[in-house]
Order: structure tokens, then sequence, then C-alpha cells
């Protein structure tokens, strides 16, 4: 089960830093859902409310 919380954690940035993958999910309006996994070092962490991905194609 997932737990919600209102910052990212110095611990938590670690484990992302740690990551060689990642999924991200996406819904249109229509209700059709698409995840997708990434990787290549391609999500930072900026702080502790802010996170970023470079999108590639």
């Amino acid at each position: 089960m997932g737990k919600r919380s209102g910052t990212i954690s110095k611990k938590q940035q670690e484990f992302i830093a740690d990551q060689k993958m990642f999924f991200v999910g996406t819904a249109a309006e229509d209700g059709r859902v698409n995840v997708s996994p990434k990787g290549m070092d391609t999500l930072k962490v900026l702080g502790p409310n802010r996170v970023i991905w470079l999108n590639l194609t």
C-alpha cells in the first residue's frame, strides 16, 4: 500500500537516486491509462517538493 507525505525525505531522495528504472503513468480525460517504464538516469529530485523527469523519445 502506498503512503502519502507532504515532502520527499532525504532517505527517499537517496532511494530514488539509486534506482535504475522507474514508471510513469498517465491518464487521458476519457479514462485511457498508460504506464511506461523509464530509466537512463532521467529522474532527479530537485527539492523536498519537486522532481524533474526528462522525457526521451
